[in-house]
């Protein structure tokens, strides 16, 4: 179950508000712009050495109105080969509004598609939340059918890295690709520049220098040694091509800790993975 929310949000929280009203990512949108977010752009295209190292890459695709399907975002295997996770604005905006149903969506992963289990949705928004916020911006799945053949990704451990301002080497890994990057999925190597302090789900949100676009929500940021370390959010400024800066022109991800992290075990240890869904 999740617990209810509390009476006041975090200043933290409300500061992680404030980027992801910015610029949560909508499927489609965008498409056409081929500008990097700064002027450095050190992208290239995700290979089949990049899917061996970091394992459980997969794309979230919804149907349109007119049912045709499109890629929305990316989205991980991680810990079973049945749990998929990915962020909640996939599925609801910013006001908590539902923007998508589950079940016209599907996962790809190792060129096949898979359907999920509609009532398994665990988002990451206490129960009755009226707002969306960075470190809420998570939301687990599971599959019809096992992924066949396919690894997962291993289930994360906290990060143990200090709050504050930082210069901490990554890779940022995009199955899903960027509407404003000409290929269909890529890597870059960036840097973590600051870690928020914590949310009341002893989650953090990182501000990153990695190239970002529409598409590109739910791309994995990776430490030096490989381990997945947050979750791409939004960006400020979306399509916005100008320098990066701390407080104006920067990408938000959520660390995989806190309640996210207790949320993967426990769905991969067999415990239920359902919970209420917020309205």
């Amino acid at each position: 179950m999740m617990r209810p929310a509390g009476p006041r949000r975090s200043r933290a929280r409300l500061r992680a508000c404030a980027a992801l009203a910015a610029s949560l990512i909508a499927s489609g949108a965008g498409a056409g712009d081929l500008a990097a977010l700064y002027p450095r752009d050190g992208r290239r295209d995700l290979t089949g050495a990049d899917v061996a190292r970091y394992p459980g890459a997969g794309v979230l695709f919804c149907r349109r109105a007119d049912g045709i399907p499109q890629k929305a975002a990316a989205a991980w295997l991680i810990g079973d080969a049945r749990l998929v996770v990915l962020n909640a604005h996939n599925f609801r905006n910013r006001q908590m509004e539902m923007t998508r149903e589950v079940a016209d969506c599907f996962f790809q992963i190792g060129g096949r598609n898979y359907t999920f289990e509609p009532a398994s949705l665990r988002l990451g928004t206490p129960f009755g939340a009226k707002a969306l916020h960075i470190t809420d911006d998570w939301a687990l799945l599971r599959l019809s059918q096992p992924a066949e053949g396919i690894p997962p990704q291993p289930i994360p451990a906290a990060p143990p890295l200090p709050t504050g301002p930082a210069e901490i080497p990554i890779v940022m890994v995009s199955p899903g690709g960027h509407a404003n990057y000409d290929g269909p999925a890529s890597t870059e190597s960036c840097r973590i520049r600051q870690i928020d302090p914590p949310s009341e789900d002893d989650m953090r949100r990182v501000r990153h220098d990695c190239n970002d676009g529409f598409g590109g929500s739910g791309s994995g940021l990776f430490d030096a040694e490989g381990r997945l370390v947050a979750m791409q959010s939004a960006s400020l400024s979306m399509n916005s091509r100008r320098p990066f800066d701390i407080e104006f022109h920067y990408g938000s991800a959520l660390m995989f800790e806190g309640a996210l992290l207790a949320a993967i075990r426990e769905a991969v240890a067999g415990a239920p993975a359902r919970a209420p869904v917020a309205p």
